[in-house]
This record gives structure tokens, C-alpha cells and sequence, in this order.
């Protein structure tokens, strides 16, 4: 790719000035596979908490439009395009309550309520930002219940929001990414081709690439290697204490008995299993390499576990193990299975 992005163009798709730094440090990237591969890399990897920070400050509020003072001309017309689907259904009423609900959230966690707006409606993002609520039809009396509640962010620990907006961060980044090479591939095409039909063809490969947020090479490109980090990644965050978790035993394995998968009660039979890869935690709360540096993951089952007995022996949970599937379709893409812990409880949920 010989037009030329540089540290301003990837600051407008995210506004840590670390992550631009690296990026541009980083470069020339071919394709977009590349660049999103790094900008992964960087993002959760070697950009802070400060520039984690910096980079949520330079949105706009939900609801409100992006000041004309930002440095980047590219990242206020993407900020209002990425907000368009819910400026233009939100009524006067939901632009208030948007409004008292980002007050509520800065409050509590000191930054933005910050989520990969494009597309979704004003509803849609009241749903993921308030406050668990039961309704009740009465003429029809049905108990009506909104199971986007699971997903309400505003109940969450800080820390654990913390993650979560990171990981919305990077998502708006790759659609910025894919955005940015659309108009850099266009300008490649006319002056290489003088065809504007190539040039439109061009953006439109790469955006479709990042349309779904994900960004598997294809099948032709297997024997070449694309991934940055082991396809299979995690790492732990103490959420009793507000830290990561360090010193965690962690074991990889996949599931290699009869039945394609194992079945409900019998997934502790013994021989099964197959040892992937074994690592401790480091200060950050990440694992060393559990896996080998693959292109193709064999689909599969595989399970994480993590010695949490060790690690809090006071604790209820001797060790946890987190069962997921890989299907054929999501072989080239990359899954972070974090631990949120505590002594008591739990969770999990599936990263990039």
C-alpha cells in the first residue's frame, strides 16, 4: 500500500496519542489485516492506563455532538456518522435521560460511558447503560422484561467497566481502521488506475472485512503467518481487591475424546483432555504463551483452567475451569477468555 498514513491518521481512529505513536512505529502495514492485528497488539498491550484514558476523552458524549475544537477533522466526521442511527431516533425525552445517565456514569466511574454507537439506536443504548428495569402491560398483563438486562453496564465494578470500554474502544478503532484504508485504497487506485470503479471496489473489500469485527485472513492466505499473539489468549483481574491477578497457575486443553464434544456431566472424563499449553500469570494478570503461534486453530472444544485455590485459599472455588467451542467459521480469529474473580463469584465473557 503506497499512500502514506501516518501517527495524525491513526490519532483520528483512536485518540491515544501512545497507540498512534506505535502504529505509525509500526507501519507500513500491506492490508488491513495487518494494521488491525497491531492496533490490537497496541491497544491491549502496550498502551496504559493513562492512554486508555486519553483515548475515551476524545469522544463525544452519547447524544451530543463532537466539539469542532477536536484536532482531527476525520475523527468529528466519523464520531457524528457513528452516532447518526441514534441522534436520528432518539425523541427529546430519550436526549434527556441520555443525558442524566452519562452524568450518573461519570460519576461513578470517572470517564464517559463509552460503546461502538454505529448502527444502534437511541434506545438501544439507554438498554446497555441503565439501571435493570421490570414493566408491567396491564391490559394485556404481561410481566414485560427486558433481557438486554444481563448486559446493563452501569451496576458493573469499576474495574470491571474499565475492561469493557477498553474492548468498545477497540472496536470503534477497527471500523476507523477500516474506514481510514477505504480512503487511503481510493487515492492508491485513482492515481495508480484513474478508474473510480476500482477505487469503490477497493473500500468496499476492506470495509466488509471489519463489518462484522472480524478479521480472519481467508482460506487462500493459510500458509502465510498473520497473528501477532497465540490465537488463545487470557488473563485474570482480582475484582475483590481492584488489581490484576498474579501468580495464577493457568492450564490450556483441548477436548479429543469420542464424542465431538463432551457431554453434560461426563466433561471430567479422564484421557480426553489433551494439554495445549500451561503458563502463571505475570503482574499484569496475563498469561505467558498457552499455545503454539498458529494461523488455523483446530476447531473444537477447549477448556481454561485457572488454580484460583492457590491463589485465595480462604476462597469458595478450588479451581475454575471455563468450557467454550471454536466452530470452523471462527478458526482465523482470535478469543480472549478472561476471569473476572472475586473470593465468592465469578464471571467470564468472550474478548478480542
Amino acid at each position: 500500500m503506497n499512500s502514506k498514513i501516518d501517527e495524525k491518521d491513526f490519532l483520528a481512529c483512536c485518540g491515544s496519542k501512545k497507540f498512534a505513536e506505535e502504529m505509525a512505529s509500526s507501519g507500513p502495514f500491506a492490508n488491513l489485516d495487518q494494521a488491525v492485528d497491531a492496533a490490537r497488539d497496541i491497544w491491549f498491550n502496550k498502551v496504559d492506563v493513562n492512554g486508555w484514558l486519553e483515548a475515551f476523552a476524545a469522544h463525544p458524549r452519547i447524544g451530543q455532538n463532537p466539539s469542532a475544537k477536536h484536532p482531527s477533522d476525520a475523527s468529528v466526521q466519523w464520531s457524528k456518522g457513528e452516532q447518526s442511527t441514534a441522534m436520528q431516533t432518539a425523541s427529546d425525552s430519550s436526549l434527556q435521560e441520555l443525558s442524566e445517565w452519562n452524568d450518573r456514569y461519570w460519576k461513578k466511574f470517572g470517564f464517559i460511558f463509552l460503546i461502538c454507537a454505529s448502527g444502534r439506536t437511541a434506545s438501544e443504548i439507554l438498554a446497555e447503560l441503565k439501571l435493570p428495569k421490570v414493566e408491567f402491560e396491564v391490559d394485556n398483563l404481561v410481566l414485560m422484561l427486558n433481557y438486554a438486562v444481563l448486559q446493563r453496564r452501569y451496576p458493573n465494578r469499576p474495574i470491571v467497566e474499565f475492561e469493557i470500554a477498553a474492548h468498545e474502544q477497540m472496536k470503534v478503532t477497527e471500523l476507523r481502521l477500516a474506514k481510514l484504508f477505504s480512503t487511503k485504497m481510493k487515492d492508491v487506485s485513482i492515481s495508480s488506475e484513474n478508474t473510480e470503479t476500482a477505487a469503490k471496489k477497493a473500500g468496499e473489500d476492506r470495509v466488509s472485512i471489519i463489518g462484522a469485527h472480524l478479521t480472519a485472513p481467508s482460506e487462500s492466505s493459510a500458509g502465510k503467518t498473520h497473528r501477532t499473539r497465540p490465537p488463545i489468549t487470557t488473563h485474570v483481574l482480582d475484582i475483590a481487591r481492584g488489581s490484576p491477578a498474579a501468580g495464577i497457575e493457568v492450564r490450556l486443553e483441548m477436548w479429543k475424546g469420542n464424542q465431538p464434544r463432551p457431554l453434560f456431566g461426563e466433561e471430567d472424563v479422564s484421557g480426553c483432555w489433551v494439554l495445549e499449553g500451561s503458563s502463571i500469570t505475570d503482574k499484569d494478570g496475563r498469561s505467558g504463551q498457552l499455545m503454539s503461534m498458529i494461523d488455523a486453530l483446530n476447531p473444537g472444544v477447549y477448556k481454561i483452567s485457572f488454580n484460583t485455590g492457590k491463589y485465595c485459599p480462604s476462597g469458595f472455588f478450588p479451581y475454575v475451569s471455563i468450557l467454550f467451542e471454536i466452530r470452523e467459521s471462527q478458526k482465523w480469529e482470535h478469543f480472549h477468555v478472561p476471569l473476572l474473580l472475586s473470593p465468592f463469584s465469578f464471571s467470564t465473557y468472550r474478548g478480542s
